[in-house]
């Protein structure tokens, strides 16, 4: 029986391949659910809203030109949504086994011989049910599971139909292949225009030096935009490696993970514009804060000191989110751990994604990934590992529903993921606006950070600390 075959673009096929023993390329989510569910409901909901994406009913296949999309005609969804019971300790509490389940399952492969995913069901968590799912990053990045969410919760709307012989989900396969194409040639208008397209997320800066307001300065835009792709190409190279702190080093196989949801969303929204800041700047500069105290309760000197958190940049137009496949490259920001002042630490947060924006980083890191899913694994690891000696941690915001979502009827009441981490990183930092509060994720290395709740137990004190500081500066003048 010949199967449907697709070949899996080059940028996925890298994420296929950077699977460690220490670091494996899995998204890790959980839904916090009332009232309580059964297996039965779960799996008739992934049935119907899930199953349409094509991409959750095909296996992967690896050959000598890359990897393979197949129809698993083994396919049976009880092996993919099961039931999980926890045995909390001697004085522990639920919570806490929970928190050691899903760290354990971060550092479980999934089953190659399907598609790359899986769900377990927690059907009765103190009168609740969690629950948790993984996600292998080749199937999808954080926008597109975004979409996936929303689909299969009550009222989702399910990917398009196929129409003409062709699945919406893939019209953008041999688009990756188009950019980088367009990304090997020399720079000109045309190819401006082109990436502009293809991402409304970057375009801002690209449109200042991609607009010419008479034809004659077409070559002048284009040379411009050479010497910030040059400059960019140049700065990732030579970038220095980041700081040494106790959070960066070989890590193992075994990780930790915390979260909490204690910042409402209005308030950071205030601070952030009484400071001049947008929402991002002020959880970052939060999260530096979190960061640089929990070193320094170790005893570590951090004065002075920043560390580099590889930053997801979306290129994918969010209408066409349902596509999945990953469409994003990475910019290098700078946490200024060391900068005791929160409302100093804010506007150093500020200034430095303010350097940012217009460079074409990320649309460099997203050519470099699909370069990458041209060669053999060890090459492709090294080209990669230029990521990892550059940073400390990996960390991505997304933007989630203003208001709870309902899933079976039940109101999911919490909302967390973590982000896998490449190469020798060891921390992936995640947060997700839901539902009018900030949901925080801290995954980290056993070794290298054994008590990751330390972490985030200091993020409200953080954010606290510059609230009040905010309410306190002089606004007779500009802050």
């Amino acid at each position: 029986m010949n199967l449907p075959v697709e070949r899996m673009s080059k940028v996925d096929t890298a994420w296929l391949r950077m699977d460690t023993p220490e670091n494996l390329m899995m998204i890790v989510g959980i839904w916090v659910l009332s009232p309580r569910l059964t297996v039965e409901q779960v799996r008739e909901r992934c049935v119907s809203n899930l199953l349409p994406y094509r991409r959750f009913r095909q296996r992967v296949e690896e050959d000598v030109m890359g990897a393979l999309w197949i129809e698993d005609e083994q396919f049976d969804i009880a092996n993919h949504v099961e039931t999980a019971t926890l045995s909390p300790r001697e004085h522990q509490s639920n919570w806490e086994a929970l928190r050691e389940h899903v760290a354990a399952l971060t550092s479980e492969p999934l089953d190659p011989a399907h598609p790359l995913w899986h769900m377990e069901l927690i059907e009765d968590f103190e009168g609740r049910s969690v629950l948790i799912s993984r996600l292998h990053h080749c199937i999808a990045d954080g926008i597109a599971l975004i979409s996936v969410m929303l689909s299969i919760t009550d009222g989702g709307t399910p990917p398009p139909k196929r129409k003409a012989g062709k699945e919406p989900e893939h019209e953008h396969e041999g688009e990756h292949d188009w950019i980088i194409e367009m990304l090997l040639k020399p720079i000109t208008d045309m190819t401006v225009k082109a990436v502009q397209l293809t991402s409304k997320g970057v375009s801002t800066g690209l449109d200042l030096m991609g607009r010419a307001e008479h034809p004659m300065d077409g070559p002048l835009q284009a040379a411009r935009l050479g010497y910030q792709a040059m400059s960019d190409v140049s700065a990732l190279a030579l970038m220095p490696d980041d700081s040494h702190t106790r959070l960066k080093g070989k890590p193992g196989v075994r990780k930790r993970v915390a979260w909490n949801d204690e910042l409402p969303l209005d308030e950071v929204k205030a601070v952030g514009k009484a400071l001049g800041c947008s929402v991002n700047d002020v959880l970052l500069a939060s999260v530096a804060g979190a960061i640089g105290a929990y070193l320094r309760a170790h005893g570590e000197r951090v004065g002075g000191k920043e560390i580099r958190a590889m930053v997801p940049v979306n290129l994918r137009p969010m209408e066409k989110a349902y596509q999945l496949g990953n469409r994003f490259g990475l910019v290098p920001l700078l946490l200024p751990i060391g900068i005791d002042n929160p409302v100093e630490r804010v506007y150093a947060v500020r200034a430095r994604m303010q350097e940012l924006k217009g460079s074409l980083q990320p649309i460099m890191a997203f050519g470099l990934l699909s370069v990458a899913g041209l060669f053999i694994k060890s090459v492709q690891n090294a080209m990669l590992n230029l990521f990892a000696k550059k940073a400390t941690a990996v960390m991505t915001n997304v933007p989630g529903p203003a208001k709870p979502l309902k899933f079976c009827a039940s109101t999911v009441e919490q909302v967390m993921f973590w982000v896998p981490q490449s190469g020798d990183i060891g921390m992936g930092v995640s947060i997700l606006t839901y539902a009018g509060r900030v949901q925080f994720g801290l995954i980290t290395d056993a070794k290298l950070c054994p008590d990751p709740e330390a972490i985030v137990e200091r993020l409200a004190p953080e954010f606290e600390k510059l609230t009040t500081l905010t309410m306190m500066l002089p606004w007779a003048e500009p802050a």
